[in-house]
């Protein structure tokens, strides 16, 4: 006879963002009896391989694009004399994670939230096995309400002979050594993301991408501007690239790996030399392209991490892609089973996930007030952490005209060359654009979207994305009084 389940009031497969959220609530806010199941480390893909780990090495190359501006500001700084440590970065970039990790557990634990680490699948709607990853133990769990939160993974093309030979954004936080020569193939933000700090650290960064511009999803202003200061600042980008066939390993990956565990490393971030590792990719079509490359990175996309759940055992629906389907209220196509975050792919963003475990929570185990509570998925701020900063919130330009005409849709835009770079020469100057665009709609000129770009966009638009959620005008933004001087003043002045 099998053993009886554990049970519990709620069950939480994956400890990431959302998960937690969702965990915290329910325990934390109202009581109720609640497990996580995480397979990894806890605080998932933000914490350990996104977010995170991100915003550290974006500062870290910020920091070597203001040393390079110390010049135009009067500094001697010795460039030459001034070494980068990489591998030092990242083993304190490391020890933060860990830290964060264990974070993460002790407000689970204070909070009475029970985590067990193992991988778990449906035997039923509202059954679970765990295979719990320290003994091997296969132990059944059992609650009234199951949130899927799992998140989603890197896709390594599956079309492309040795793509394995390759890394994913997953690996990018495994490099010990800045390559000297690295090909990015994608277009979205994540390529642009880390292509950005490989380029201000001083790499040389080829982009290949299918179109004329990336970030294809944001308003054109973006795709445009922001393509351009990539290349402009030495990014080479290969538009219209047809993608590879293949990609070889090239050097000897024994001795590399060998030269890696001995701690040496380029000159770019380490002392001595190493035997670096060197790919050779060929292009697609009956001529093929050959280039040559220490590392390649693939950002072309993520897909829902459900490979191991056996959701159909519960009879919870997927999506073609295989995204959970869920409704406004995050209910899956089964009763008691919910799913948030990436793994439905909604709005795949943090904060995003973090909103819909809370709502969720609320929802299932608040007060009657809120037995109502979702979240909006409309009008929600996200930045790219690129060189410089994007931010956007609400409709591009093209998807307000779509969606009220283009005869009731106004546009208000400056472009400028932010106070910082005042002491620079004009050909720096020209390297560094600040940009914002405001899009209206209706007679009331109601702000339905806000695209910026430019040093400390960041910051600047969490205060912004407040004001177009709450239904803002540009009257509204006009009485404002501008704050002298910043570049955000000008989404104050627009005429």
């Amino acid at each position: 006879m099998a053993p009886t389940p554990k049970q519990y009031d709620y069950i939480v497969i994956g400890g990431g963002s959302g998960g937690s959220g969702a965990a915290r609530r329910a325990s934390g806010w109202y009581g109720a009896k609640t497990l996580i199941i995480e397979n990894g480390r806890s605080g998932g893909c933000c914490v350990n391989v996104g977010c995170v780990p991100k915003k550290m090495t974006w500062n870290m190359a910020s920091i070597n694009e203001a040393l390079h501006a110390a010049k135009s500001y009067s500094y001697s700084v010795p460039l030459e004399d001034v070494k980068m440590d990489f591998r030092s970065f990242k083993k304190g970039r490391d020890a933060s994670i860990l830290r964060l990790n264990g974070a993460y557990e002790r407000n689970w634990e204070r909070e009475g939230i029970e985590l067990i680490h193992g991988t778990a699948h449906f035997t039923s709607p509202h059954e679970i096995v765990v295979k719990l990853q320290d003994s091997g133990e296969e132990v059944a769990y059992t609650a009234p309400h199951i949130c899927i939160a799992t998140g989603s993974y890197p896709i390594v093309p599956d079309d492309v002979e040795g793509a394995e030979h390759a890394i994913t954004s997953d690996g990018f936080f495994d490099i010990e050594c800045l390559p000297q020569k690295i090909a990015v193939c994608g277009a979205g933000y994540i390529a642009v993301e880390l292509a950005g700090v490989m380029n201000a650290l001083g790499v040389e960064v080829h982009m290949f991408i299918r179109g004329e511009t990336f970030l294809r999803n944001f308003d054109s202003m973006i795709q445009q501007t922001m393509t351009k200061r990539y290349e402009d600042v030495g990014v080479v980008i290969h538009k219209n690239h047809p993608g590879f066939a293949k990609v070889e390993r090239i050097d000897d990956e024994k001795v590399h790996k060998e030269s890696m565990a001995q701690g040496l490393g380029r000159e770019t971030c380490c002392d001595g030399p190493c035997e670096g590792k060197k790919l050779r990719l060929t292009t697609k079509g009956p001529e093929g392209t050959a280039y040559e490359f220490d590392e390649l990175l693939w950002a072309v996309g993520r897909a829902p991490e459900v490979k191991d759940l056996q959701v159909q055992n519960a009879g919870v629906e997927q999506t073609q892609k295989g995204y959970i389907k869920v409704d406004d209220f995050q209910n899956t196509t089964v009763e008691g089973v919910y799913a948030l975050g990436d793994v439905t792919g909604q709005v795949q963003l943090t904060p995003v996930a973090i909103a819909a475990g809370r709502q969720l929570g609320n929802r299932l185990f608040g007060p009657p007030e809120l037995k109502n509570s979702k979240l909006e998925y409309h009008n929600i701020p996200s930045v790219v952490f690129s060189h410089p900063e994007v931010g956007t919130v609400g409709l591009t330009e093209l998807q307000a005209v779509e969606k009220f005409g283009k005869d009731n849709i106004k546009t208000y835009h400056s472009k400028f060359t932010a106070m910082y770079y005042d002491l620079f020469s004009p050909e720096e100057k020209a390297k560094n654009p600040t940009e914002y665009k405001l899009v209206c709609a209706g007679p009331e000129e109601k702000v339905v979207g806000l695209h910026i770009l430019g040093l400390n966009t960041g910051e600047m638009l969490q205060g912004f994305g407040v004001a177009v959620k709450m239904g803002a005008t540009k009257k509204d933004f006009d009485s404002c009084v501008a704050i002298h001087p910043t570049s955000a003043e000008e989404l104050v002045t627009m005429k």
